[in-house]
């Protein structure tokens, strides 16, 4: 055990382990964020509030049970850079932990007591190679572990490739997106509350184009979650 620890400090000492958003040394039973970042992370709560500001950006077009976020971004701030890494720089373990983090959040809250099924919304298989992973799949992998819900990476996929959604206005990206998903396995879904999993909630043309599939089929019900949204 001594040896153990005396092998991880020498390593530590090689390879330190960072805090994503300020770049602190983390403790030993610190993930992602350090202790002060993970206290000021600008949180909703939008899991413990029916008809909050992200799902009412969902009214009169689509039908959800219940959309949240477990915290804000904007431009500038340390946190977003999280989403950067995430997406573009290969730390999979930070949508992991995060994920985890909000399906801690997700378990206890009443509104999601009914959800029995987790969706990332998918990439298309070209994307998904280039890039190496769905980064929308490993906050999945982190919700799904903290509740115990199923995970499934099978039913929605991808079928067009599209243009990135990036300084896109609402109509361009409802454009962009609106045929591109499908339903591959609709009987696995019938009767099922889906939580469907994005990482940020922008314009939310992507989930209303990806859960219009789902409510679609018979008896499915579609409540939306995702690392974060835009205050």
């Amino acid at each position: 055990m001594f040896l153990k620890r005396i092998i991880q400090q020498f390593i530590a000492l090689l390879y330190p382990r960072l805090c994503e958003a300020c770049g602190a040394s983390l403790h030993r039973h610190e993930e992602v964020l350090c202790l002060h970042c993970l206290y000021h992370l600008p949180r909703t709560d939008y899991w413990k509030e029916a008809g909050n500001s992200i799902e009412q950006l969902f009214w009169g077009k689509i039908r959800l049970e219940h959309v949240c976020a477990l915290f804000f971004f904007n431009k500038g701030s340390r946190y977003r850079h999280l989403l950067h890494k995430l997406k573009y720089k290969g730390k999979k373990y930070i949508g992991i932990e995060l994920g985890r983090r909000l399906g801690l959040e997700l378990k206890s809250a009443a509104l999601y007591q009914t959800v029995d099924t987790v969706i990332p919304v998918p990439l298309h298989p070209k994307k998904q190679r280039r890039r190496g992973y769905n980064q929308s799949e490993q906050i999945a992998i982190g919700i799904a572990e903290a509740t115990g819900w199923n995970l499934d990476t099978q039913s929605v996929c991808r079928h067009e490739f599209t243009a990135t959604q990036t300084r896109k206005s609402r109509l361009d990206r409802w454009r962009n997106v609106a045929e591109v998903f499908a339903v591959k396995r609709p009987s696995a879904l019938q009767g099922k509350h889906v939580l469907l999993v994005d990482d940020v909630i922008t314009t939310g043309a992507t989930i209303e184009a990806c859960a219009q599939h789902l409510i679609n089929i018979e008896g499915c019900r579609v409540s939306v979650a995702a690392l974060a949204c835009v205050k």
